[in-house]
């Protein structure tokens, strides 16, 4: 199976997107802005950063795109995202990690690696 396959079967879209805020699947869009993020920090666009509603600042995440399987860690710095059906934000850097930039959206799978 590959690991695109085990993330599908892992992660169930037509769940809750949150039920459990440590992991999640739901869509996932991105971001480039150079404003300070809900964190104080300035958003840096080359950084492996994303926005999640509710994880704490600091919170490292494995972000795993559901369609290519293609997978990185990023540190949750900012709140957001705010449309409906979206569990996270993600850099410009993170997306082009996980093979997004083109389409600006995607679904995913997120799982807590560790926590501040």
């Amino acid at each position: 199976m590959t690991l695109a396959a085990a993330t599908i079967a892992v992660c169930s879209f037509t769940a809750p997107l949150e039920a459990n805020a440590a992991n999640g699947c739901g869509g996932a869009s991105w971001y480039a802005l150079t404003s300070k993020t809900a964190s104080g920090e300035r958003m840096n666009p080359s950084n492996l950063t994303a926005a999640h509603r509710s994880l704490r600042f600091g919170t490292k995440v494995k972000v795993t795109n559901a369609r290519n399987g293609k997978a990185v860690v990023v540190r949750i710095n900012d709140r957001g995202p705010f449309i409906k059906g979206r569990v996270l934000d993600l850099s410009k850097a993170a997306a082009k990690e996980v093979g997004m930039i083109n389409s600006g959206t995607a679904k995913i799978c997120y799982e807590v690696m560790a926590s501040n």
